[in-house]
C-alpha cells in the first residue's frame, strides 16, 4: 500500500482533527524540510505548469455555475440572503430582526475551488475523479461532490492517506487550502491530471516561507500544526516552527531573549517543528507567515512581538538581516472578522446591540471558529452551527459548538419576545446553508412559516475579495 506517511516526521499525519496526539507523518515532507537537502517547492510547482497535466484556473463554464446554483453551493441570487443584500443586510420576521454581517460567507478562493471542482467533473465525464482532502470545510458541499462521484481521499484511521487507487490518467483535485509538496510530487510521478484549486492567498504564504528559506531564516508559522493548510505551508519551508497563539509566541520570544531548557522547548513543540530543529541555532534569523484563517489581530501581535524581540536581542542595525515579514493576512479572513467586530461593537447601546449571534460554518473550519471566538470574547451569546440540522424546531433546542471545540445542546435557546440576531458565516459556507438555518429560526417563531418567496429577478452575485 502506498501512503504518504512515515513514522519519522515531526508533523502529524492526521491532518483533520486539531489534536495534541503524536501521529506518523510523511517521509517526503521530512526530506523536503531537511537542512541537508532543500527541495525547491516553488520551482517544482512551475514545472507542473509545463507538464500538460496541470490546471490552475477556472474557465467560468455556464453549465457548471448553473449546477452550483441548483445544488445550493454557490451564491444566493433569489433566496433570503440575496433579498437581505438588497435590504441593507437586514430582515424582519415577526418580532425577530436579523442583521447580516457586512462581510460573510463564501470568499473568492473557496467559491473558485468549488467552481473548478464542478468544471472538472463536467470536463472529465468518463474518468475517475479524486480530491486529496475535503475541497472546503463544508459538509454540504463535500457531500454534493461525493454524489457526483468525486472520491475524497481521507485519513480516516490516523494511519495515512491511501493513494493506491489513484492511477495514471485519473483526475486529482487539490483542495482550496492546498496540498503538501510530497503529495504533489507523488501525484506528478503517477502522471495524473491535476486540477489545482489552491487559493492564491495560500500560495502567497507558500512564496513567503520559500523566500525565508532561501535567506536561511526559520519560518515562524502562526497556525494550527495539524491543519491541512499549515501542513502544506510547512512543506515549502526548510526550517519552521508553528505557534498556535500569542502565548506560544511569547514562550518562543522568552527563549530567544533568555535561553532556557532545550529539552523542554523541544518537548513543548514536538509536533510543530521541522526535523532536526535546534532552538539554540534556529531562532537566530526569523520570518513570519500565517495560516490564512487565523485571527488577524493575533497574527499582527505575534509579528510585533517577534520584531521587538529580535531588535532587542541583536540591535536595530541587524534587524533587517534577522527578521523578515510579508503581509500574508488574507483579505477575506480580515473583512469577515472585522464585520463581526462591527456587529458586536455597540452592546452598550440598546438600539444598536444584538441579543445573540448565529455563526454558520463547518465544525472543522478554522476561520469559522475565529468568527465564533469574537462574540464569545465580548460576552455576546453565540451559537455556531454547521447546518440547519443542528436546530430542532419542535423542542426549541440547538446543538452548537464553542470556539474552543466543546459541543453543547441548549434548550429554549430562542426566547420569546423581540430579538435582534446577528448572523455571519464562515468563508467555506454557501448562502443556502445560512438560509436553511434562518428558515428553522422563523419556524420556531411561527410554525406556519413555509419559507421566503424567491426573488423574481435574480440578483447579481456579490464580488468577493480577489
Amino acid at each position: 500500500m502506498v501512503k504518504v506517511c512515515c513514522s519519522a516526521v515531526a508533523l502529524p499525519l492526521s491532518l483533520y482533527a486539531d489534536t495534541e496526539q503524536a501521529t506518523p507523518a510523511d517521509t517526503l515532507l521530512r526530506n523536503a524540510s531537511s537542512k541537508a537537502e532543500r527541495f525547491d517547492g516553488r520551482a517544482f510547482r512551475r514545472t507542473l505548469g509545463k507538464s500538460g497535466r496541470y490546471i490552475r484556473n477556472p474557465i467560468n463554464d455556464k453549465d457548471s455555475l448553473a449546477l452550483m446554483e441548483s445544488h445550493g453551493v454557490g451564491y444566493s441570487t433569489t433566496g433570503l440572503v440575496a433579498q437581505m443584500r438588497d435590504s441593507g443586510n437586514m430582515w424582519q420576521f415577526k418580532d425577530i430582526t436579523i442583521k447580516l454581517a457586512n462581510a460573510y460567507g463564501y470568499c473568492w478562493g473557496v467559491e473558485r475551488a468549488v467552481q473548478m471542482a464542478y468544471e472538472a467533473r463536467k470536463a472529465y465525464p468518463g474518468q475517475k475523479l479524486y480530491v486529496t482532502n475535503e475541497i472546503i470545510h463544508n459538509p454540504a458541499v463535500n457531500q454534493r461532490l461525493k454524489e457526483m462521484d468525486v472520491e475524497i481521499i481521507e485519513d480516516k484511521t490516523g494511519s495515512g492517506k491511501n493513494f493506491d487507487p489513484v492511477q495514471e490518467g485519473d483526475v486529482v483535485i487539490l483542495p482550496a487550502f492546498g496540498a503538501s509538496v510530497s503529495e504533489m510530487r507523488l501525484l506528478s510521478d503517477r502522471k495524473v491530471q491535476l486540477v489545482d484549486t489552491t487559493c492564491p492567498w495560500v500560495s502567497k504564504v507558500w512564496n513567503a516561507v520559500d523566500s525565508q528559506s532561501r535567506k536561511a531564516h526559520t519560518s515562524i508559522i502562526h497556525g494550527k500544526y495539524s491543519h491541512e493548510e499549515t501542513v502544506a505551508t510547512a512543506s515549502f519551508a526548510t526550517t519552521y516552527l508553528v505557534v498556535r497563539d500569542i502565548a506560544e509566541a511569547e514562550y518562543v520570544a522568552n527563549y530567544i531573549q533568555n535561553g532556557g531548557s532545550k529539552e523542554e522547548f523541544l518537548d513543548k513543540f514536538k509536533f510543530s517543528i521541522s526535523a532536526g530543529f535546534d532552538p539554540d541555532t534556529d531562532l537566530q534569523r526569523l520570518g513570519l507567515a500565517n495560516q490564512t484563517t487565523m485571527l488577524r489581530d493575533e497574527t499582527l501581535k505575534i509579528g510585533k512581538l517577534l520584531e521587538k524581540t529580535m531588535m532587542e536581542k541583536y540591535g536595530p542595525a541587524d534587524l533587517k538581516d534577522r527578521y523578515m515579514v510579508m503581509d500574508t493576512i488574507c483579505d477575506a479572513t480580515q473583512t469577515r472578522q472585522s464585520a463581526v467586530y462591527e456587529l458586536t461593537a455597540s452592546q452598550d447601546q440598546p438600539d444598536k446591540k444584538v441579543d445573540m449571534m448565529l455563526v454558520v460554518g463547518g465544525f472543522n473550519s478554522s476561520n469559522t471558529s475565529h468568527l465564533q471566538e469574537i462574540p464569545e470574547l465580548r460576552g455576546v451569546p453565540s451559537f455556531w452551527v454547521n447546518s440547519a440540522a443542528c436546530v430542532d424546531v419542535e423542542s426549541n433546542k440547538i446543538l452548537h459548538k464553542t470556539a474552543h471545540g466543546e459541543m453543547k445542546e441548549t434548550s429554549n435557546w430562542l426566547p420569546d419576545g423581540p430579538l435582534v440576531i446577528g448572523v455571519t458565516s464562515g468563508a467555506s459556507t454557501p448562502d443556502r446553508a445560512v438560509e436553511d438555518v434562518l428558515d428553522k429560526v422563523f419556524q420556531i417563531r411561527d410554525p406556519s412559516y413555509t419559507g421566503t418567496a424567491p426573488k423574481l429577478e435574480p440578483a447579481i452575485p456579490p464580488k468577493p475579495e480577489q
